[in-house]
């Protein structure tokens, strides 16, 4: 049985390609590089679907140039399981294993997920910059979540964030009302933090009505000290067809 890919399908959306499209992308960006692909669309549908689970290096090099993330951060399944096996689609399939699984991670019950979290949502946090006199910052990004099962994956759109060129990823994990992950957050390479590259951890609580998390990030700041503050996903709209992403691929509003 496999397990649909939504982080690569939510980083493709977030990036206002159709399948076609990014599959054509991967081809270009392989060209430039030197290191020619075969990308297409249906190679990316099975990338998406699950039925490839882990692509070979020349497609995970073209993968990291399209969507600017690490090739271990878009849902593949490199790092779980350690018998690997080509299967002669642009990437491998990985063979039923018990090595790197978490002792009783099969059997653990999760509480099934109260509704589906799909759409755009406005990310909004906060944090506090030493090195400018401790001031109080607001970060905000549209965010397309994509929901599969207890997973839900996110990625801010192109244009979607308050500071332009800061890409944000969340990758959580849904039990019952909480929600628990992990987020990364690419800063702008002409910003005040020069491109660093800052990540950490997630809780919050989903409301009974399905359309605003809020809770705590923590992460390291620069001299790795372990900094903390609020975070808040609000829901923009329940769609994610194109016409509803290209709508919020824009700076959100300061309040």
């Amino acid at each position: 049985m496999t397990t649909p890919n939504s982080t690569l399908r939510a980083a493709r959306m977030a990036l206002l390609m159709s399948q076609d499209e990014f599959a054509r992308a991967l081809r270009e960006v392989g060209q430039r590089a030197g290191t020619p692909n075969d990308a297409s669309k249906r190679l990316v549908q099975r990338w998406e679907s699950g039925q490839t689970t882990a692509p070979r290096p020349v497609y995970a090099r073209a993968l990291e140039a399209v969507t600017g993330m690490p090739i271990g951060s878009l849902g593949f399944q490199t790092a779980t399981l350690a018998r690997v096996s080509d299967d002669g689609h642009g990437g491998h399939d990985l063979e039923d294993s018990p090595i790197g699984i978490p002792a009783g991670s099969a059997t653990v019950p999760q509480t099934a997920p109260a509704g589906n979290y799909s759409g755009v949502w406005l990310s909004t946090y906060e944090y506090v910059s030493s090195g400018r006199g401790n001031q109080v910052f607001t970060g905000k990004h549209y965010v397309v979540l994509l929901q599969h099962g207890n997973a839900l994956s996110a990625r801010s759109l192109p244009n979607g964030s308050l500071n332009p060129d800061s890409p944000l990823t969340l990758d959580l994990q849904l039990d019952g009302n909480t929600v628990t992950g992990t987020w990364t957050e690419q800063t702008a390479v002409n910003g005040y933090y020069q491109g660093a590259r800052y990540f950490g951890a997630l809780q919050m609580l989903a409301e009974p009505t399905g359309r605003r998390m809020a809770g705590k990030w923590v992460g390291f700041g620069r001299e790795f000290d372990v900094n903390t503050g609020p975070w808040e996903l609000r829901l923009q709209d329940a769609s994610t067809d194109k016409a509803t992403l290209a709508r919020y691929n824009r700076p959100p509003e300061e309040q």
